[in-house]
């Protein structure tokens, strides 16, 4: 079993273990599985459950490697400006601003990724990073995890983006970026998660 938990010293979230209890929780045991569709970054398994609670169910579930996102933040003006990317999400039917993030490769972790990821997609790359928090993107329908990374001390390049990812960039201020949030102008999960604990460790 695994849980949120956070790090009071770094204010900083994170998926952790459970505390050793008295009597374990039980876990769901998989009766049958079978992979029915196999693609490039993920695949999606349909199986046979017993869940905790005794009951059979059916789960058909999106199994993916796991994610990073990255909170690149530029400290040297007044207040904090926020990297933002635009481009077409196919899924959402609609352009949407974003956070940099991207899948993990096989045998990456997760901070090389998110390095690897702010200079594909935005060509920019940072002196210092920092843990900030790990969660789950939809636990409804898949495992992938999302780890989120505060980059600072910014320095441009040029981007190398993948041949169909057509992306613009652009800092806003943290402000700037709250009320976006708050007006549903963002409407990306991760990137809604990354402004707001950022405004939250700017008060704390």
């Amino acid at each position: 079993m695994r849980s949120f938990r956070n790090d009071r010293r770094s204010g900083s979230a994170y998926i952790g273990s459970m505390a050793p209890t008295a009597k374990k929780l039980p876990k769901a045991r998989v009766l049958s599985s079978r992979v029915v569709f196999r693609g490039p970054l993920f695949q999606v398994t349909s199986e046979r459950v017993l869940e905790p609670t005794g009951i059979k169910v059916r789960r058909d579930t999106l199994r993916h490697p796991g994610s990073v996102v990255i909170l690149a933040v530029d400290t040297t003006r007044s207040q904090p400006h926020v990297l933002l990317e635009r481009q077409y999400r196919y899924c959402a039917g609609d352009f949407l601003w974003e956070l940099p993030a991207g899948t993990l490769d096989p045998g990456e972790d997760e901070l090389s990724a998110a390095k690897r990821e702010l200079l594909e997609e935005t060509g920019y790359t940072a002196e210092r990073w920092r843990f900030a928090m790990k969660f789950f993107a939809s636990p409804g329908i898949t495992n992938e995890t999302m780890a989120m990374y505060l980059a600072e001390n910014l320095r441009r390049g040029k981007a190398e983006p993948e041949a169909d990812e057509i992306i613009r960039k652009r800092m806003f201020s943290m402000s700037g970026a709250v009320r976006m949030v708050m007006r549903g102008t963002i409407r990306d999960g991760k990137t809604i998660a990354g402004i707001l604990w950022l405004q939250q460790q700017r008060r704390t």
